[in-house]
This record gives C-alpha cells, structure tokens and sequence, in this order.
C-alpha cells in the first residue's frame, strides 16, 4: 500500500532536505521503492533542461529509481524567496492542483512518497495558501524536523502546536544537529522530548551524509509502516 508523509520544518534552513533524503535512504533500505517531492521550490537555477532546485534533485537522486523531475518539483521559482514573491515575480500563482497531480503520479509507483515542504509550517503559497495546506488538503501526517540550535525549543513547540491546530497528524519528530557547538545538546533534546506531544524519530548527527545516518531514522520507518 502506499503512504506519504509530510517533511516540515521549523524554520528555514534547518535541513528538511537533509531529513527528507535520510528518510528515503532509511525506508530503502527496508526495501520500500520511495520517492522524494519537493512540490514548491524556490531559488531555482537555470540549466539546459529547465529550473531546477538543488533540494528538490537531491530528493530525485535519493529516490529509489529517480522520477522525471517535473513529478518531483512541479512549480520551480528562480529567485530565493518566499514562494508567493517568488511566483509574483514569475507572474505565476500558485495552486495545489498541478501539484496533487503530480503527487498522484508519483504515489501510483511508490509505495511510500516523502514530501518536503517549504520553510516553516505556515510560509505562504498564494492568497490564502499556505505550504501547510499541501499536508492539510492532501491528509498527510506529518514529521516534524528541528534545526538543533539555540532557539529551537520555542519553534519546535509554536510549529508543533500549529500542526495540531490545523488538524493534522503530527507522527513524530527528527532532530538535526545544524550547529555542531550547541551548547547543552542533550538537555535540548532531554527539554523536546518532555514538551513535543509526538515521539523522536531519530536525531542526525551533524555532518552525516544521508546514506549513511539513515540508520537513525530506523523509528522514522516503523512510524510509516
């Protein structure tokens, strides 16, 4: 049967991508042909064959047998930006409905499909449309992913606190140790595990390639079987 599961973050640039790619290696080599989506991107580069962002094709390069990359990113945006001013310098406006479609195409020959969001929980599409109402409108649980670094308990309990608001079903959550000097790293992730009203899947330690920490996401795994 396939499933898909939601990647949120916390912020920006807290390593969803770097999750999202551990994840796939994980539920790979448990011997689930998984693909990885990254619906909306911003801060594309141009090349011979289109737009193209570098979240989004390492999510492809990750996937089981890489999909074309149209699946895998269908609205690609040049400047790096949040994607509603990346699209109004487009003159495009963003709708789920291309995007639905192309998750359905890839649902169709995957049994798992892990799609990455953009930003934070609550980083805003279109008028009225937020990137969490791709997990909201497509009913994906979600895993929550917490850039370790000073400041990550209070976006970790205001993102989780917003999933539940919005009705969604947060699975659990990652931690991804972005500053390798955090001061009181254990005690951080001692505090998230007491307050986070979901379990950790795993914390990836910093310079890991996904590869290789997919076998701290073993749990990740199970939370999707």
């Amino acid at each position: 049967m396939s499933r898909a599961v939601f990647i949120a973050g916390t912020d920006t640039g807290i390593g969803k991508t770097h999750a999202a790619c551990t994840l796939l290696h994980a539920l790979r080599g448990s011997g689930y042909i998984a693909c990885g989506m990254k619906p909306v991107a911003s801060g594309c580069m141009e090349t011979p064959n289109g737009w193209r962002n570098d979240d989004a094709l390492a999510l492809q390069a990750a996937s089981s047998v890489p999909p074309p990359y149209a699946l895998i990113n269908p609205i690609a945006l040049r400047d790096p930006l949040s994607p509603h001013l990346a699209a109004a310098h487009a003159g495009v406006e963003i709708s789920l409905t291309p995007l639905r479609a192309a998750f359905d195409a890839l649902r169709g020959g995957h049994q798992r499909v892990v799609v990455e969001g953009v930003g934070g929980w609550l980083v805003p599409l279109a008028p009225g449309l937020f990137a969490s109402d791709i997990a909201k409108q497509w009913q994906l649980p979600v895993i929550l992913v917490v850039g370790l670094r000073l400041g990550c308990l209070n976006h970790a309990l205001l993102s989780a606190q917003a999933i539940k608001a919005d009705g969604c079903k947060l699975l659990g959550w990652i931690g991804n140790c972005i500053d390798p000097t955090m001061a009181a790293l254990d005690e951080n992730l001692a505090t998230l595990r007491e307050l986070l009203p979901a379990p950790c899947l795993g914390v990836l330690p910093h310079g890991l390639a996904p590869a290789q920490a997919a076998i701290r996401l073993e749990a990740a795994v199970t939370a999707l079987d």
